[in-house]
């Protein structure tokens, strides 16, 4: 197994990683609308908070060596689901090769976000 991180994305703020490979999958935590460089949470409602989880998915990605064509599965996580729609506008521009995917309502995320998107990825030929 190999450890991924990079500063490209928020830090871990629990005990956990990033990501990690193993094998020819890359399993990566759940991200949420954190700022990397500062570690806050960004701005604004749910489709800014969905574009920041996007971004910081394509960091851990980009350390491991590949991209969202190769993601295989993603859990999201949404505070309302009244927000399934404009979360949905966000990720498809990202997940265009449509992985399969679960989403479910849940009651709290970490530091009051509104998303959170956790992926595997296949990185074999």
């Amino acid at each position: 197994m190999k450890k991924i991180h990079t500063d490209s994305a928020p830090a871990a703020v629990g005990p956990y990683s990033q990501a990690y490979v193993a094998g020819d999958f890359l399993f990566a935590s759940g991200q949420i609308a954190l700022d990397p460089a500062t570690g806050a949470p960004v701005s604004g409602g749910l489709e800014e908070q969905a574009e920041q989880v996007m971004k910081n998915l394509a960091a851990v990605l980009e350390a491991a060596g590949t991209g969202f064509s190769r993601v295989v599965k993603t859990t999201c996580f949404l505070k309302d689901m009244a927000d399934f729609a404009a979360f949905n506008a966000v990720y498809e521009r990202y997940f265009t090769s449509k992985p399969a995917r679960s989403c479910v309502a849940v009651r709290e995320l970490p530091k009051g976000m509104l998303c959170e998107v956790e992926l595997i990825a296949y990185l074999g030929d």
